[in-house]
């Protein structure tokens, strides 16, 4: 039966550890020279209706470095919503292809093309979720703490995508997780009860809020994204105007535990959400983060492609 990495909530907490475990696995030997051409044969389809630099370049160059072969479209010079619809072709790309990367806007739209493709699809980042992005960065926690026992982490900003997968693998994995965002761009409601609902079970400790000093409180973690999205330039004044108080400078890492680590999944605006100060600083984490996209998308494809993936990296 055919896998899909939609939203987080499509993995369990024990194949989230999986993943973890095989990202490391895969670093080290790509870091040692190893070859691990686990997809020779396999093709990759990528299709992007939204611009990429991270996702394009990590899964494209992942895919190849794994023995496959990506395909990048761009959305726009597909027949997909121009006459044809999305279900016919899914089921084109599924004679072609063994598996499909999408960038959208509609979540929707992604989860139709999962449902009536026989491959596996995954989410490259839709405006609701960035399950990718959410999966790197628990990776790169862990991977410089040594563990993600106890770890707090707050995010500072707007409640989009990047938030919403934040509280869904917070949820799953039991960690502690702190938003603040000013009034009005909060997380999607849906997407809070879904979280919290998760929460009860594993012990994740979920906090939502509008003040960022609180939310930075103690934190072992200080992540942001940018304030305004791909889609959303015609907000950008009346968002830099509302977001005024939520950049991560220093006063607010200062509240934060003496090692926090610093994050932003990329593109950063310094001096909006970040000063250059801390994108640049001692604390910051980023570059090894967007490295990370390249390792942990191995392991997704491996994960989704690979029959026996568990064994080979248990």
């Amino acid at each position: 039966m055919k896998r899909d990495l939609l939203r987080l909530t499509d993995l369990t907490r024990e194949e989230i550890g999986w993943l973890l475990r095989a990202t490391a696995r895969l670093k080290e030997e790509r870091k040692k020279g190893i070859a691990h051409p686990h997809l020779a044969g396999k093709s990759l389809g990528m299709i992007f209706y939204k611009s990429s630099t991270r996702t394009r370049v990590s899964f494209e160059v992942g895919m190849v470095q794994l023995g496959g072969h990506p395909v990048v479209l761009d959305g726009r010079q597909l027949q997909m919503n121009r006459g044809e619809t999305v279900g016919d072709t899914a089921k084109i790309f599924s004679r072609y292809l063994d598996a499909l990367v999408i960038r959208t806007y509609a979540q929707d739209e992604v989860e139709e093309l999962a449902r009536e493709a026989s491959i596996p699809v995954i989410n490259a980042l839709t405006d609701m979720y960035h399950p990718c992005q959410i999966l790197t960065d628990i990776f790169t926690i862990a991977e410089k703490r040594g563990s993600l026992d106890g770890v707090k982490v707050a995010y500072i900003g707007d409640g989009n995508n990047v938030t919403h997968s934040w509280l869904l693998g917070s949820a799953i994995l039991g960690l502690n997780l702190a938003v603040a965002t000013p009034t009005g761009y909060e997380p999607d409601a849906g997407v809070v009860d879904t979280a919290l609902g998760i929460a009860r079970g594993s012990g994740a400790k979920i906090e939502l809020g509008n003040d960022p000093a609180a939310a930075a409180s103690g934190a072992d973690v200080i992540y942001t994204d940018t304030w305004i999205s791909m889609g959303q330039d015609e907000e950008a004044a009346a968002r830099r105007k509302a977001f005024h108080g939520y950049c991560v400078d220093e006063a607010l890492v200062a509240r934060a535990k003496k090692d926090a680590l610093v994050m932003h999944c990329l593109p950063a605006h310094r001096g909006e959400e970040i000063s250059a100060g801390v994108m640049d600083g001692p604390r910051s984490v980023v570059w090894d983060e967007a490295e990370n996209r390249l390792h942990t998308q191995k392991a997704i494809l491996l994960f989704l492609l690979r029959p026996g993936a568990r064994e080979l990296y248990s």
